[in-house]
């Protein structure tokens, strides 16, 4: 790069040449700005660099109080000097964005002219789609022999332009288009064959050859983001798959970066100088209903957050039109008209037209009025923002692939709604989703469409001829990045799961030895851990507290990921149980960051679609921070088809005593049950869990189905009585008899249902009922959910008029007739699932832990909730009367 004059100096400072306002010395200031500029010219930006760095650990040293600002110029990075040449047809690519945009908006403007409660989303496309297409066009790699692929996470708002190019690249057909936002009703669904409904925004579980990663709920898809690029280092790192030549890009709106998610994880990307990690924010100032940052500016404030934050920033400003502009501008006019340009104005500009923008603007003062002279109001008009000028884009694109060290975030400043007439930069564009004859006649001239008026008015959609330019440029393209995307696959080798006998003997033939299930599944893990085959793959992950769950032996065992290793000395070095970092460590240990633990757990779980490669995640964590806390990225991780495990430890609301109200979990089974293809357990002793776990990760990794299993611990030691071989299937199923107390001529006289801790509260209580003569069957209900599910589903077909089944737990409570009690460490909810698919004609009493949890011992708090065994003998009596 050619070194900065002094003039190129003040002009990207914002300030008058010579001088700073209110300077007491301005020739002093220009002989600094002249010696400054004469050490760039003789010595290079490098030792410029060394001199500033120097100058200020002087200034802290003398403590003057100054450090440099974060926020640079309005403009672009990247100088047009240093821009490569551009290596494409820019005449083709412009007319492939303008096929995409039309295509895009034909799609979703059907669907409202003949459904008007489908909705759909055209202005952020408009905005983003220069954005997509340098990508598809230079960058995004799909997977092929030679490449693994890249990631790619698509502004969800953008699906239908995503559409659009696989349209023209011939996997969707005409049909499937005309069925956006229309799944249940495409032949495809009705009639199992034909034209395909296509999901509102990025769902692999709806699309699963299609989509990759979900990302339609704000601030997920950037977090998820950055977890895959560090697993894909900790896969690399482990030397179970070279992933050194993939990159994860995300493409994301500027309003989105107020989710809290989408900042949490700044900082560990650039700790960890994840440079194969690009993020495209689409600064088009606009969120829903307004402006992001009306009175004041986003792109300056992401600027500053990300460079804080130790990233790399690209800021992408203004198009190539511009340059001309500021290269007359001796004044640096420019930048300090933009420096004090609010956002709410530059929505404005956007919404108006090269009249209004010549007089507004250009008309602030006597420098910016000779700038624009010679320019016709059209021209003002079509001065293009950075994200919408191909070669601005991939100057930056380049810069960012090429970066190493540091994550980088290309800031693209773009007009939402571009191009959408009357819908560019107004307050409703988001909104936007109906055009009247005039409109669409006006987008198909502002984009030079080859469509007649006919075929404009009636929304038809365009695709050229195959042996058409356009068409072999778009797919010439793709070929050489490895093929078309997005793209979801899932083939991924079969791992063998070692046989329940090799790492759970203990547990399933307990004969009574004191332990928590906590403890059990620990132990469990370290044993699966040391197979020869499986070992590998198991990925254990706590956001915190691995202590606190008994994981301290395997700091030593596998270590804890770090990509840098260990430059310290613990200070417990000296212990067997020592803290332990190593480039090939096995756990995942995220810090306080539920948010991060479960994307990191994502990562894990979705591997063997994303990368091909099998594994097998458990992440460990207190119940109550995880359904409740990231509930909504446990739904993003179950629509991605995420297979893994979530182990909700110290789980129930008095399992874990003192801890008190937001530690104290009543309510994860009730939204787990809500999440189809999670199954959810609440085993209370540590054979069931075992027989538990050995089924998930066979049904994951073996038969290789899509569904992840929440399964809940406690931290309470008691009795862990043997499992009979005999009971295993229905573990699984949800339900089984654990015994009978009590003499009875046939059947007994009350049943005791209970789960999860609470079970051993219903076993004394079957004992106190049995020494009054009594006659009570226990069963051990592991899973309300699954048993809730069967029984649905049992009167979903007889609904159907199919031939009918009695739902499963009808049958294992067949055999009684007296009055059932259910107790449970959860809302009463939980067990009130089952209701209505118990046996006719028995009575039914739910005991749970409904509202706010309490700091005290597990005794008073059973005692407090009334599910301890004094409570179900007393709940049971009144049953029977």
């Amino acid at each position: 790069m050619n070194a900065l004059s002094t003039l190129q100096l003040s002009v990207l400072a914002g300030a008058p040449t010579g001088a700073w306002a209110g300077d007491p010395d301005p020739q002093e200031t220009a002989e600094w700005r002249d010696a400054f500029a004469a050490l760039v010219e003789a010595s290079g930006p490098e030792r410029a660099k060394q001199i500033l760095d120097a100058l200020a650990e002087q200034a802290r040293a003398q403590r003057i109080g100054w450090q440099p600002e974060l926020c640079t110029p309005y403009v672009n990075t990247i100088a047009v000097d240093a821009q490569p040449a551009f290596p494409g047809d820019l005449a083709i690519e412009e007319r492939l964005a303008s096929l995409m945009r039309w295509n895009a908006l034909a799609m979703v403007v059907r669907a409202n002219h003949s459904y008007g409660e489908l909705g759909g989303h055209i202005a952020s496309y408009a905005s983003a789609a220069d954005l997509f297409e340098m990508g598809f066009n230079h960058f995004f790699h799909a997977k092929n022999e030679g490449h693994r692929g890249d990631l790619v996470f698509f502004q969800p708002h953008s699906a239908p332009g995503v559409y659009a190019r696989a349209f023209l690249e011939g996997r969707l057909s005409e049909d499937d288009l005309t069925h956006y936002r229309q799944e249940l009703t495409a032949p495809a669904f009705t009639q199992g064959k034909g034209a395909r409904g296509l999901s509102s925004y990025p769902h692999p579980y709806l699309m699963p050859d299609f989509w990759q990663f979900p990302t339609g709920s704000m601030g997920i898809g950037p977090i998820s983001s950055i977890y895959h690029a560090r697993f894909m280092r900790y896969l690399t790192d482990r030397q179970l798959l070279d992933c050194t030549k993939r990159k994860v890009w995300g493409v994301f709106g500027d309003g989105e970066m107020d989710e809290p998610e989408s900042m949490s994880a700044l900082t560990l990307a650039a700790r960890e100088k994840l440079d194969n990690l690009v993020w495209v924010v689409n600064c088009n100032l606009q969120r829903l209903d307004g402006p992001v940052r009306g009175n004041g500016r986003i792109i300056d404030e992401l600027e500053k957050l990300f460079a804080g934050a130790g990233w790399n920033v690209v800021k992408l400003i203004w198009g190539s039109d511009w340059d001309g502009l500021f290269a007359r501008d001796t004044t640096g006019a420019l930048a300090r008209a933009f420096a004090n340009t609010v956002d709410g104005q530059m929505q404005t500009f956007a919404a108006k037209d090269g009249r209004f923008n010549r007089d507004t603007f250009f008309g602030q003062n006597e420098e910016l009025k000779r700038l624009a002279q010679g320019m016709t109001d059209e021209q003002i008009d079509r001065l293009k923002r950075g994200g919408h000028d191909f070669v601005k884009i991939h100057a930056a694109y380049a810069a960012a692939a090429a970066h190493v060290g540091q994550p980088t975030v290309i800031l693209a400043h773009t007009k939402k709604g571009y191009g959408m007439g009357a819908g560019q930069g107004k307050m409703t564009t988001h909104s936007h989703k109906k055009f009247e004859s005039a409109d669409l006649i006006g987008f198909r001239n502002r984009f030079n469409l080859p469509l007649s008026d006919e075929q404009a008015t009636s929304l038809s959609f365009y695709k050229p001829a195959d042996d058409s330019a356009e068409m072999r440029y778009l797919k010439g393209h793709r070929e050489a990045l490895g093929g078309a995307m997005p793209r979801r696959e899932t083939e991924c080798d079969i791992v063998p799961v070692p046989t329940i006998d090799a790492y759970a003997k203990f547990a399933l033939e307990a004969d009574g030895k004191d332990m928590s299930t906590t403890m059990a599944f620990v132990r469990m893990l370290g044993a699966l851990m040391k197979d020869k085959a499986l070992g590998p793959r198991v990925v254990p992950i706590v956001a915190d507290e691995a202590r606190t769950f008994g994981m301290a032996n395997l700091f030593k065992q596998v270590g804890i990921y770090s990509s840098v290793g260990q430059r310290y000395a613990p200070e417990d070095i000296d212990t067997i149980l020592s803290y332990r970092e190593a480039t090939d460590g096995q756990i995942l240990e995220e810090g306080i960051s539920e948010a991060g633990a479960i994307a990191s757990w994502t990562a894990a779980a979705t591997s063997y679609s994303v990368h091909g490669l099998a594994m097998l995640p458990f992440y460990i964590y207190y119940s109550m921070f995880g359904f409740q806390r990231v509930g909504d990225q446990i739904w993003a991780a179950a629509d991605q088809r995420s297979r893994g495990f979530l182990l909700g430890a110290t789980s129930g609301r008095t399992t874990l005593g003192g801890e008190g109200l937001q530690h104290q979990d009543g309510t994860s089974h009730l939204i787990a049950a809500t999440i189809p293809n999670c199954k959810a357990y609440d085993p209370a002793f540590a054979g069931e869990m075992a027989v538990i776990v050995d089924a998930g990760m066979r049904e994951m990794l073996v038969e290789q189905k899509d569904v992840f299993y929440y399964v809940t611990l406690m931290n309470e030691n008691y009795a862990q009585p043997s499992l009979p071989a005999q009971v295993h299937a229905d573990v699984l199923r949800g339900c089984y008899r654990f015994g009978r107390y009590g003499e009875a001529k046939g059947v007994a006289d009350v049943t005791l249902l209970g789960s999860g801790a609470i079970l051993t509260e219903v076993i004394k209580a079957a004992q106190q009922l049995a020494s009054e003569g009594i006659a009570v069957d226990v069963f051990s209900v592991t899973s309300w959910s699954e048993v809730a599910r069967d029984g649905g589903a049992c009167e979903a077909a007889a609904l159907r008029g199919d031939a009918v089944s009695m739902p499963f737990i009808a049958q294992q409570l067949g055999r009684g007739n007296g009055p059932v009690v259910a107790a449970t460490d959860y809302v009463r909810a939980v067990p009130e699932s089952v209701r209505a698919y118990l046996p006719e004609g028995r009575r039914y009493l739910t005991l749970g832990t409904d509202g706010f949890g309490r700091s005290d011992t597990r005794a008073a708090l059973r005692d407090f909730f009334g599910v301890d065994a004094a409570s179900i003998v007393r709940a049971a009596r009144h049953a029977m009367r």
